[in-house]
């Protein structure tokens, strides 16, 4: 049986990769799918819908409604103050986290 590691790590990872994205500016689904795939985040916008809806229960994004020119009514995400206080702690853990686990499994010897 084959473990797909990289999915793993994005799976632990994308929700505060989306409220990076989302600190930058509102987004909406489509808009925000579009720049998580590109950098491999998620594999379809399937895949964002449910991680959103699981976001706004836990209070951490809300969203407004916007007209757009290019057709229906857009949904917009954005952080709330909880929001931005679980981004500033995850940004807080991440590099010691990071530096730990590179430190106990290090550089493989047998293809450094």
């Amino acid at each position: 049986m084959k473990v797909d590691v990289g999915s793993q790590l994005r799976k632990g990872v994308a929700e505060a990769c989306i409220l990076g994205i989302l600190a930058q500016q509102p987004m909406y689904g489509w808009q925000l799918s579009e720049k998580l795939i590109a950098h491999n985040l998620i594999a379809s916008i399937g895949t964002l819908y449910p991680m959103l809806t699981r976001m706004r229960a836990q209070g951490v994004v809300s969203t407004y409604d916007e007209a757009s020119d290019a057709g229906p009514v857009r949904k917009y995400y954005e952080l709330t103050p909880l929001g931005v206080e679980v981004l500033n702690t995850f940004r807080s853990q991440w590099a010691p986290f990071a530096q730990t686990v590179h430190d106990i499994i290090g550089e493989d010897p047998h293809h450094a």
